[in-house]
Order: C-alpha cells, then sequence, then structure tokens
C-alpha cells in the first residue's frame, strides 16, 4: 500500500511539473532576462495578482513557429497574387468607410494554397511605431555582422549587455514597465536619461509599450553596431560620448538613415514601399539629423511579413525572435483588441501620428487630427483551429478616432478569412 502511495504521489508530481503554464514571452525571462516576463510568470503561478491577459496570450516560447519555412524559396512577386474569391469579400468591406483606408491581407493557413488580397496597397502613410519594426531588423541585421557563426553569442549580447538611456530616450509620454525581482514591485513611468536597461530589455520597451525613446536607444546601437563592427561588444559609455561628440553629424545622419533602410532594400521593399527618415523624439536630434521623411505602404509592410515566415529576416533564427518579441502579452489595442481575436496568438505592431490646426475652429485632439490623423495596424493572427493569417491596415481618416474602426474591421476580416 505504501508502494502505490508513493508511485502515486510521484506520478501526479509528474504531471503537475508538465502542466504547470509556461507562456511566452512569460517563459522566455530566463532566456531573455527581460524582467517584465518574470512579473507575468510569478502571476501566472500565482505568486503575483492576475494579470489580466486574453487566453491568446500563453503561447509557450517553444510553440511559436515560422510557418512558411517550405516557401522560403518563393519571391513575393510570386505568392502576392490576388486571390479572387477572397478579394471579393475584402471588397465588399470598405465601401462604408473612409477612401483613405488600406490593406493588404495574406491567408497562409495552408503554405501551399496561400490566398492574398489588397486595396489601396501602395498607397504611402507616415508609418508612425510601424517603423519599429524597421528598427529592430537593422539591430538583427548587425548582429549577424558581428557574430556571423554564432547566434548564442548574439543572444548573449542582448541579454547581458546593459545601455544608458541618455538624451536619446527623451521624451515619450509613453510609459515602460520597471519591475523590481526582490521586491516584486512594478511601477509604470516615462524613460529618464539615467535609465539603464539591457538591449533586450530595451528592444521589448519599444515593441511591447512602443516606447519611442526605447526605439532611439535600439536604433542608436545599430548604428553603434555598424560603425565598431566586432569592437562594439566591448564598447563603453566614454567611447561611446566620445564618438558621437566628435563625429559630424552629417557622418552620423547618412550612417543611421542606411542602418535601418538597407536592410528593407535589400529584402526588395523600395524607398516609396517604406522607409524611415527621422529618429523617434527630439532627444536624437542633436546627435543625428532627418534624411528623406518616412513613409509606409501596405504592400511594403506585407512584404516585411511575408519574409519573416520565411524565415528571410537576416536568417531563420533572427526572424523566429523578432516573431516571439512581437508576440502581445500586454493589454490589446486597435485591430488587436477585437473580440474575435480573443483565443488567438496576435504578434502585433500598432502606429499612429496626427496633426492638428485649430486656426480654423475645427473639431481636433488625440488620435483626431485634421490636418493628418494616420492609424496603421500590423497583424499575424493565429487561432487554434489553425486559422493562419497576415494584416497590414493603414488609415489615414481625419477628425476621427479610427481606433473602433480598425477593431469592427478585425472582425470581420477574420469572419472573412474563416469563410470557405
Amino acid at each position: 500500500m505504501k508502494t502505490k502511495l508513493i508511485v502515486l504521489i510521484t506520478v501526479v508530481f509528474i504531471c503537475t511539473a508538465f502542466t504547470i503554464p509556461n507562456h511566452y514571452p512569460i517563459d522566455g525571462y530566463a532566456s531573455t532576462g527581460i524582467k517584465r516576463l518574470k512579473r507575468l510568470q510569478l502571476s501566472v503561478a500565482g505568486d503575483l495578482p492576475d494579470a489580466g491577459l486574453p487566453p491568446g496570450a500563453f503561447k509557450s516560447i517553444n510553440d511559436i513557429t515560422l510557418h512558411l519555412l517550405l516557401r522560403k524559396q518563393d519571391s513575393t512577386k510570386s505568392i502576392l497574387v490576388e486571390d479572387a474569391g477572397l478579394q471579393k469579400k475584402i471588397n465588399a468591406l470598405f465601401p462604408r468607410l473612409d477612401k483613405s483606408y488600406s490593406v493588404t491581407i495574406l491567408d497562409i493557413t495552408c503554405a501551399d494554397s496561400l490566398r492574398y488580397a489588397q486595396q489601396n496597397e501602395t498607397r504611402g502613410y507616415q508609418p508612425g511605431s510601424v517603423g519599429k519594426l524597421a528598427v529592430v531588423t537593422a539591430l538583427f541585421v548587425q548582429l549577424e555582422k558581428i557574430y556571423p557563426d554564432s547566434w548564442d553569442k548574439r543572444i548573449e549580447l542582448l541579454k547581458n549587455k546593459s545601455l544608458k538611456a541618455g538624451n536619446w530616450a527623451l521624451t515619450d509620454e509613453h510609459t515602460v514597465p520597471v519591475f523590481n525581482i526582490e521586491t516584486n514591485k512594478l511601477i509604470k513611468r516615462q524613460v529618464v536619461a539615467s535609465d539603464v536597461f539591457t538591449l533586450y530589455e530595451w528592444i521589448d520597451h519599444m515593441l511591447s509599450v512602443s516606447n519611442n525613446g526605447a526605439a532611439n536607444v535600439v536604433w542608436r546601437e545599430a548604428l553603434l553596431m555598424a560603425a565598431f563592427k566586432d569592437k562594439y561588444p566591448l564598447l563603453t559609455q566614454e567611447e561611446t560620448d566620445t564618438y558621437f561628440k566628435d563625429t559630424p553629424k552629417k557622418e552620423l545622419t547618412d550612417l543611421g538613415n542606411d542602418v535601418v533602410n538597407l536592410p528593407l532594400r535589400d529584402l526588395g521593399i523600395t524607398a516609396d514601399e517604406w522607409r524611415l527618415g527621422s529618429f523617434f523624439t527630439k532627444g536624437a536630434n542633436q546627435y543625428v539629423g532627418d534624411k528623406g521623411g518616412s513613409i509606409g505602404s501596405p504592400l511594403g509592410v506585407m512584404k516585411w511579413m511575408l519574409q519573416l515566415e520565411q524565415g528571410k529576416i537576416v536568417d531563420e533564427n533572427s526572424s523566429l525572435e523578432i516573431k516571439r518579441l512581437m508576440y502581445m502579452t500586454d493589454r490589446r489595442i486597435r485591430y488587436a483588441q477585437a473580440p474575435q481575436l480573443r483565443e488567438a496568438a496576435v504578434y502585433f505592431k500598432s502606429g499612429s501620428l496626427y496633426k492638428c490646426d485649430r486656426s480654423k475652429g475645427e473639431e481636433c485632439g488625440k488620435y483626431k487630427g485634421n490636418v493628418s490623423n494616420y492609424m496603421n495596424s500590423v497583424a499575424i493572427i493565429e487561432h487554434p483551429d489553425g486559422t493562419k493569417y497576415m494584416v497590414c491596415l493603414m488609415t489615414n481618416v481625419l477628425r476621427k478616432n479610427s481606433a473602433s474602426d480598425h477593431m469592427y474591421l478585425a472582425g470581420n476580416i477574420d469572419k472573412a478569412i474563416k469563410e470557405k
């Protein structure tokens, strides 16, 4: 009897050990050192209050995959060909909405029978925070140049290199989560010049909460990698400060511009389809200038998403890690907030930029610009039933917060994809 009891306890322990929820990026704390994930890990374990995440946010790091590796040799041109059936459904969604709506949609549920639809796909918009996907691409391109033969060393650098914000990270109203792993206390606040986070954490702040100052820091580090190459891993703060002090601003501007834009050109994305011309806050402007303006189009961003799933953003490891970093384990907004997506894993980036002119007495406010009012949503959706698709939606509807329209469209696009 005693032996049977021991066996039973052992079996229960083993089953429990293998069914404790491990969630990405929640279970990515050990591999990345991102402290925000440690808090979510404790929340899942019941040691901290429930974080209130939707069911689709609980995906393991080991379950995130790239879905088009078998189509890696296929060109974007050969894949992004309109499917008549899907195109008809998508066309039916837009007559009721503003003419400035543009979209690209690629159904990747079945890798051997992809379906594509588009509307106003080449129209250019101010990409806003969607441009941060170009910044993370630039960083992984430079990491590969420093350590071409070692993925482990690239990850080690991301995890262990701590970086000071400086004026580059100033100023942005978006807060970042700062979690103390010793006291289990979380505060959310704006970034200050004295802040020090690891490179992995700066990337997470850039993507998970879309902090503009963090995006500047990540872009800055990609620039430094390009300038110092294999000397970058041991680069000191003093050497960094001297470099930015002594290097002509035009040289820094040109290098910074090339670092984020040339990788897009290498992916076959033209300058009219997607480019970045300026950093995300004024804090960086004392070091680098603006060049060429910023623009994004649904077609350009779809080309990027397609090649991410093909494992062609640098290499398969880099593509997969970028996708993991896009996985939403924070509050969902706009397109991603659609109720139809609660059960789905969502890899997401949203961007907005508005401009007001109140001289004529017109209504204008936050996300309700009367001069320009850009709102963009980029999403990869993966449902538990196997339905998978990618969307880039860009709008410029004046004097209206389009967040609810994006959410409404998300539900209707989801329905169109699922209907056979």
